[in-house]
């Protein structure tokens, strides 16, 4: 057949479901591809325009689509492998075409280099996400298919490659958007190439099951077409098949099971005019043949996402031979076959207006126009379906799947945490971009780090779009930043408590604060205050939460106001009179002071039975040091002398208390599960355990524990010393 033949062929073929089609412009179209690749060949030694004369042939005959797309797929090659350009297309034929057949170009130079399932779905994705007109996708469908078709002229090489791309890529692509023809040959053809001998070992068992099952395929057809005609359901069309060649072979693979034990190896369809006739149908199949319990499906009632619908039923025959029925309406048989194509096929004839409204995921994925003629309605295709997500590159050609809007600040922390706190700037497609710049769909994204990097910048928080990039933030800042986080919380919620008429002093009473922190849920008020800093809570919110308690101070202070101070002289004598009672504060008692906020230096953690000095800091209280800490050193406290007072420990000192080991041993196989026999058979709760080695082969293990004084401590580091290997045991300072 001549290439003017093939061409003629496709005008025929245009015509018979679009009269109206714009046939000057098509021919145009064809003359153009034509002259553009004059002297191209394919493998197989026919002129290059055979190939996209083949993939229009497809766009037309079994997907039925307008006029733009019958074009775009005559031209789908030039701006690819001929001088043509956008440019070029859009003055001669219209904008429209050209964005069409950019968009399939593009589509072909996306090449995959992961085969991790993950990587695949994000890059089925992003396919879709990057053709904004459906239609690119269908063209590059139909490209594929043809391509499929005429593989044997390729390298075994290219053979293999191309298949496992169309079986990861577009036959998924397909299937979503629910073009299952299509979808069962480009399944069919992958296979033949990426395992020949599984593939030719069905061909060849189906075609002995054909001849074997042919006389009762006719008998159950036959018995089916007489029940539906006497029951007076008209125009009905029925038809057996066996299944294709995957779908087998996936059964057979995936469940372990040979061709025997497949159920549904042979197939019915019942086609009827309406969904009562669908039901109708089942209950005569049903009547004529035993049903296989648990093998019925309702797609009617419950359509798949992909706007499949259709009634399945497994039922035993007279034979004793299991076959599948399916039955649905003219309409649901086209959508089921061609998908999204189908839907504006009905919309062409004049059949099925306004039907897109029963279609949720028609919904989701187009943008529609109810009432548009059929030209109108494929103008307006659009794909919303990952409208709220971006897929980029990195530079080794993994894809990443970000929400719209994400930045490069997402992308790093994406990576891993480590590259966002270390990222000193970013590249996009080669270029040093801004931190706030919005990545698109197809960027190759290059994070530039630095070790010496200060880390992350508050602001971040604001720019990412991504919930995990904005927690990564909020971690760093809440582990590096503790002494920032905790003065910038107090002042937040200072200003807070101010409003509400309340002091931090009247709050944190010994009175008050016990409860305060349980309904927090924190240790202590420093606590709080970094959670605040690192904007882990809002200031707000902890006010909120203390509404109770704060009502109960003013309440309190209003009460103690009218109360009238009788012969203040004797008052005053009364109360120099009498001694100054010791109280402990978390057992502690500071000299001098009766009542005063307390806590443990971190850099030291004292407990009971250390030497212990206290110092008075900025708004936080005493805290209190252990007296070899070189933050309490003889020179510091000479220097700060009107900060430093004698504390001790109480007699009744609390329960338990946090302090920090530090053990140095060489490195072997088991060091740290003799470290947690030790802790456990001392009976000491460990609050946390990290462990690294040293590249001269030693295992350095930092160990917070609770203790309740210092003979259990002592206790502790003597057996941790005995352990084989270990070469000092110690209480980091400073």
């Amino acid at each position: 057949m001549t290439m003017e033949e093939r061409y003629e062929q496709l005008e025929a073929t245009i015509r018979s479901y679009n009269p109206g089609a714009n046939f000057q412009q098509i021919r145009a179209a064809y003359e153009y591809a034509a002259a553009a690749h004059e002297g191209q060949k394919r493998k197989d030694g026919s002129p290059f325009v055979s190939h996209p004369l083949a993939v229009a042939q497809i766009v037309a005959e079994e997907l039925h689509l307008d006029s733009e797309s019958i074009m775009a797929a005559l031209l789908h090659d030039t701006i690819e492998d001929t001088a043509a350009t956008h440019e070029d297309l859009a003055k001669i034929f219209s904008p429209t075409v050209a964005d069409l057949v950019e968009g399939v170009s593009k589509l072909t130079r996306v090449h995959f280099t992961s085969k991790v399932q993950e990587q695949m779905e994000n890059l089925r994705k992003m396919l879709l996400a990057m053709s904004k007109d459906i239609r690119v996708i269908l063209v590059k469908i139909a490209d594929r298919l043809h391509n499929m078709r005429t593989m044997e002229y390729q390298t075994p090489e290219k053979q293999k490659q191309k298949s496992f791309e169309t079986m990861e890529i577009y036959a998924p692509i397909a299937h979503r958007l629910g073009m299952q023809r299509m979808k069962w040959e480009l399944e069919d053809l992958s296979l033949k190439y990426l395992d020949p001998v599984g593939y030719q070992e069905i061909t060849d068992a189906l075609e002995v099951k054909e001849a074997e099952y042919k006389d009762f395929m006719e008998q159950v057809n036959q018995q089916i077409r007489q029940r539906v005609k006497e029951d007076g359901i008209g125009d009905a069309v029925v038809y057996g098949r066996l299944k294709h060649p995957y779908s087998i072979y996936r059964k057979m693979y995936t469940q372990n099971k040979s061709l025997n034990e497949i159920f549904d190896l042979i197939a019915f369809r019942v086609i009827v005019d309406t969904v009562a006739d669908c039901y109708n149908v089942l209950g005569i199949v049903h009547d004529l043949y035993k049903p296989i319990l648990g093998r019925f499906k309702d797609y009617i009632g419950t359509p798949k996402p992909n706007m499949y619908q259709s009634l399945h039923t497994t039922v035993m025959g007279a034979s004793g031979i299991p076959f599948e029925v399916q039955i649905r309406t003219h309409e649901m048989h086209e959508i089921a076959e061609y998908g999204i194509a189908a839907h504006w096929k009905y919309k062409q004839n004049g059949q099925g207006k306004g039907d897109e409204n029963s279609y949720e995921w028609v919904r989701r994925l187009l943008e529609n126009q109810d009432g548009a003629d059929a030209e109108e309605f494929i103008h307006s295709l659009k794909v919303d379906m990952f409208a709220d997500e971006v897929f980029v590159f990195t530079p080794r050609g993994d894809v990443i799947n970000l929400p719209a809007g994400a930045t490069p600040i997402d992308y790093a922390y994406t990576i891993h945490s480590a590259v966002g706190n270390h990222m000193v700037g970013a590249k996009v497609n080669g270029r040093i971009v801004q931190y706030d710049y919005q990545l698109r769909n197809g960027d190759v994204v290059e994070v530039l780090t630095s070790q010496s990097a200060r880390g992350p910048s508050r602001d971040w928080i604001k720019i990412a779009r991504s919930s995990e990039a904005r927690s990564k933030i909020r971690q760093w800042f809440k582990r590096e930043r503790r002494d920032e986080n905790i003065v910038a919380g107090r002042a937040s919620f200072e200003s807070e408590l101010k409003r509400c008429g309340v002091t931090i002093k009247e709050l944190a009473s010994d009175e008050n604060l016990p409860a305060v922190l349980k309904k927090l849920s924190y240790n202590t008020l420093d606590d709080m205050y970094a959670a605040i800093g690192y904007g882990g809570i809002t200031a707000l919110k902890i006010v909120g939460r203390l509404r109770e308690e704060i009502q109960k101070i003013i309440q309190r202070r209003q009460a103690e106001l009218p109360q009238p101070v009788a012969e203040p002289a004797k008052q005053e004598a009364a109360k120099q009179a009498a001694p100054v009672r010791q109280r402990a504060v978390q057992g502690i008692i500071v000299e001098g002071m009766a009542n005063c906020l307390v806590k443990f230096a971190k850099c030291c953690t004292p407990v009971p039975g250390d030497d212990i000095v206290g110092f008075i800091t900025k708004g936080y209280g005493i805290s209190v040091h252990r007296s070899d800490c070189p933050n309490a050193s003889p020179e510091r406290r000479a220097k700060e002398e009107g900060r430093w007072l004698k504390v001790s420990w109480a007699e009744s000192a609390q329960e338990t208390y946090h302090t920090t080991l530090q053990v140095t041993a060489k490195d072997r196989m088991g060091i740290i599960v003799d470290i947690s026999t030790v802790l456990s058979s001392t009976k000491t709760r460990v609050c946390s355990l990290n462990a690294r080695t040293t590249p001269d082969g030693f295992a350095l293990t930092e160990i917070e524990i609770e203790v309740s004084d210092h003979q259990q401590l002592q206790t502790v580091i003597r057996r941790l010393e005995q352990i084989s290997g270990v070469m000092r045991v110690t209480r980091p300072a400073g």
